[in-house]
């Protein structure tokens, strides 16, 4: 298959490449910057948020190859502090890069996937999307974007084959930690306390978290599957748990549960 990957400088994205390279497929990712490539991997210098950029290079793909079966959406970002002092630019930095780069993907792949009547799109939200996360506000929100996104664009596409799939990732060992944008506001830190314990809860559970081979190995067997599922939790049991408690718990209840594990 051939298969287009945004983001694959590490993380999921070098994970993803690197099984999929692996496995025999024809695969394409974007960076943004010089990396140490992979075998029998393309690598094409993009920003997703240029879309002019995103359709050239889906344009050389298809013309190289002859089709495109498969966009993963992976690249993205997270901006960390209380939502009353994250910047303009910083949100739009946050919702540009996770939500309106995979609608730029998206817009690229569509023409290409309707001609040949398939193609599988899947995209990577996170179980940020389906809960706000407390000082994580604007991840969640650009998360929750692609969700909605998602659930409209399947039901637009599905008769001309193609599938859509969400991914929701619960908390891995990446290098997503360490590029967090933290708000250092004094005034931030002053007005909200409770900020600096949340987050270094938060950093805690992502380092001990899952590995991302663990999700480059599902995004492999949901490209093998001919009719996966719309959207697939990825996470450690408890977290599985609190998405399940989000959806049949009155909201005040979870609520409470949420904010006494952050501690806010």
């Amino acid at each position: 298959m051939v298969i287009f990957i945004t983001g694959i400088s590490s993380g999921f994205g070098l994970e993803t490449a690197r099984l999929l390279a692996q496995e025999g497929h024809a695969v394409y990712g974007t960076v943004r910057r010089e990396v140490e490539p992979l075998p029998k991997v393309h690598y094409l210098q993009v920003d997703v948020r240029d879309q002019q950029a995103v359709n050239d290079a889906i344009r050389q793909i298809v013309e190289k190859e002859g089709r495109i079966d498969v966009l993963i959406s992976n690249a993205g970002m997270g901006i960390g502090g209380p939502l009353e002092f994250a910047t303009e630019e910083e949100i739009r930095l946050q919702m540009d890069t996770n939500f309106m780069g995979l609608v730029h993907c998206v817009d690229a792949v569509l023409p290409y996937m309707r001609q040949q009547k398939s193609g599988k799109i899947i995209a990577l939200s996170s179980i940020g999307g389906l809960m706000g996360l407390p000082f994580q506000g604007f991840y969640s929100a650009s998360k929750f974007a692609i969700e909605g996104y998602c659930e409209a664009l399947c039901l637009e596409t599905k008769s001309f084959g193609i599938q859509v799939v969400v991914l929701r990732p619960g908390d891995f060992a990446t290098g997503f930690t360490g590029s967090r944008k933290k708000v250092t506001d004094e005034a931030a830190l002053q007005a909200y306390p409770i900020y600096k314990a949340a987050i270094a809860k938060v950093e805690h559970d992502e380092n001990g978290g899952l590995k991302p081979v663990v999700l480059a190995r599902k995004i492999s067997k949901i490209i093998k599957k001919k009719n996966p599922c719309h959207g697939y939790v990825v996470a450690s049991l408890e977290q599985k748990l609190s998405v399940l408690l989000k959806r049949i718990l009155p909201a005040k209840w979870f609520a409470r549960i949420l904010g006494a594990y952050y501690s806010v």
